[in-house]
């Protein structure tokens, strides 16, 4: 069964979760949570498309859609490739030498994050109702 919905309106959710973080000053959880929204909205439109995805790799998700005629922008590329580098390194605190995650993650970097999950979860959303036909509401 297919549940493309479902997955975009999770992903809706996680850019809520990674602005509120963002506003607590939990910057490596904004990072981290607005990754998740992009993964989760790529997943949406690969399901939308009657495929499905596995991994947490957004570029390599991104790069995937090219299978199911559908060419990404370049900046939406550029922001997968961006995000990619939190999966990890804003939950572990083995990624960094010393310290942990939210020693070293800043405002700008959950600001920068943030509008990257946002512009790819809009572009996502955009060829899903294109697809469908119809603006379709998450909740």
């Amino acid at each position: 069964m297919l549940r493309a919905m479902d997955w975009l309106r999770q992903a809706v959710r996680d850019l809520r979760h990674a602005e509120k973080s963002r506003d607590l000053g939990d910057y490596e959880w904004a990072c981290f949570s607005a990754q998740q929204a992009a993964e989760k909205a790529l997943k949406a439109l690969y399901q939308a498309l009657g495929a499905e995805a596995w991994g947490h790799d957004l570029v390599r998700l991104v790069k995937g859609l090219r299978g199911l005629g559908v060419d990404a922008p370049r900046d939406v590329e550029e922001y997968a490739a961006l995000l990619d580098k939190h999966y990890i390194l804003a939950m572990y605190p083995n990624g960094f030498t010393e310290g942990y995650p939210g020693e070293h993650y800043t405002e700008l970097d959950a600001r920068l994050c943030i509008e990257a999950g946002r512009r790819m979860l809009e572009w996502c959303k955009s060829i899903i109702e294109e697809k469908q036909g119809g603006d379709h509401r998450e909740g």
